[in-house]
């Protein structure tokens, strides 16, 4: 593939290898994150494979097949491949329908009630809640505009968080405070770090966390919590051999993920 797209398609194969060197790497758990670099990202050409390479390769083999293929282009292509009831709605998790027909509803986490409405898409997930007529339900990408446009934190994170270490997800925010469930992989390590603007309050509900806190060291168990005030350095590790499972309550001024000063990380990951 590669000596391919150095013969039909050498713009594309410059930009994604530099692209590619000035990214960030992160292992851990077995698992590699790579964090690209969003000013040489936005520097490579908007070409699908299709027209780049393949239509344009004589190395080439097709074998004809049937295997029910579908592109899951759309969120009406993802719904075809759910079975209709009588009434033409297709649901996937818990939905109550009164005079509903031709919808496509999905809910990963609530009840979803409907009531008198046609031909819509409704998907309901942690992070955002879609409304959409299925003819029109590619236009999504004109709210995708907008929330960049705004600077709206929900078109580059997810409500859950992926990191070397585990995860962290968002379960609730205000003006002043956010709550997290964090979760550390056994061996897994946050960086030795420092918030400028905000507290952190910390409960074990299950495993145990070892807590480095300034020049102290200390085991927080199941049911114990610990405190870390704003300016204080601290890491958080998990040194069992099961899943720390976390509650994280955060106070103070700025909450932003861009307030953390990392003094060590064990991931290679650059400090901010």
């Amino acid at each position: 593939m590669l000596r391919e797209m150095e013969q039909h398609s050498t713009d594309i194969l410059a930009a994604t290898t530099a692209c590619f060197e000035q990214s960030r790497f992160a292992q851990g758990n077995g698992l590699t994150q790579i964090e690209l670099n969003p000013e040489s990202f936005e520097q490579v050409p908007d070409l699908s494979i299709d027209y780049a390479v393949m239509e344009k390769s004589s190395q080439m083999a097709v074998v004809p097949c049937d295997i029910g293929w579908s592109d899951i282009g759309s969120w009406s292509a993802l719904s075809d491949l759910v079975a209709p009831d009588e009434t033409g709605n297709r649901v996937e998790g818990e939905a109550l329908l009164h005079d509903v027909s031709n919808c496509y509803i999905r809910s990963g986490m609530r009840m979803i009630g409907a009531v008198g409405v046609d031909n819509l898409i409704i998907i309901d997930t942690p992070d955002a809640l879609l409304v959409a007529n299925r003819d029109r339900v590619q236009d999504v990408k004109h709210v995708y505009d907008e929330l960049r446009n705004r600077g709206h934190e929900s078109y580059k994170l997810h409500r859950t968080v992926y990191r070397p270490w585990g995860t962290y997800t968002v379960l609730e925010e205000g003006s002043r405070f956010k709550i997290k469930r964090i979760e550390v992989k056994p061996g897994g390590s946050l960086s030795l770090q420092m918030h400028h603007h905000r507290s952190e309050h910390w409960v074990v509900v299950s495993g145990m966390a070892k807590v480095v806190h300034d020049d102290k060291e200390l085991l927080v168990k199941t049911n114990e919590s610990t405190y870390i005030p704003a300016g204080h350095k601290h890491r958080l590790e998990n040194p069992g051999l099961t899943d720390l499972v976390m509650i994280e309550v955060q106070s103070g001024e700025y909450l932003g993920e861009d307030d953390i000063v990392r003094f060590d990380d064990k991931y290679g990951r650059m400090v901010k």
